[in-house]
């Protein structure tokens, strides 16, 4: 496994070519190269990158898709279409991937900006503990909107990786 910054979901424009970058490397000593990402914000972008050099992703537009599944998502977007979404990765990194990287640590006023047209935060907990949760609802709190919680475990992922890998 040969990771990429995950601050790259805060600029998607920039993750297909850093994939590109480290896939193509990786190509030159590896066999097969696999992504581990979602579409994450790309726009196609991620896709015609894995075309261009002959392999595969993971499936979904993001990781929320691999964790809950898109027909769930969609329910939850049908129900509620203000939802903002946060993983056990997100929950840990909040204060800096989104309170700080976004600003609000220096400019609070642009909470409303950001997040003034959602309604709640969902928390698609793969390993959920006390202290998560307690991270989780601080987050929510942080944006000022109502958490739910929604344990969806690893599976989703687990799935998704093993069909990668065996190209199934």
């Amino acid at each position: 496994m040969h990771p990429l910054p995950p601050l790259l979901h805060n600029h998607p424009g920039r993750i297909a070519d850093e994939v590109r970058t480290l896939a193509a490397r990786l190509a030159e000593s590896y066999g097969r190269v696999v992504i581990g990402y979602a579409d994450c914000g790309t726009y196609g972008a991620l896709d015609e990158v894995c075309r261009d050099l002959g392999v595969e992703r993971l499936p979904g537009l993001h990781c929320y898709d691999v964790y809950a599944g898109a027909s769930r998502l969609e329910r939850f977007f049908d129900e509620q279409p203000g939802t903002y979404l946060l993983t056990d990765f997100l929950v840990r990194s909040f204060a800096r991937t989104v309170v700080q990287e976004m600003g609000l640590d220096r400019h609070p006023e642009l909470r409303e900006a950001y997040f003034g047209n959602y309604t709640r935060v969902v928390w698609l907990a793969q390993s959920p503990d006390d202290e998560l949760h307690v991270l989780a609802e601080q987050a929510a709190a942080t944006i000022g909107l109502p958490l739910t919680v929604v344990e969806t475990g690893d599976q989703g992922l687990e799935r998704a990786l093993a069909a990668l890998v065996t190209g199934a």
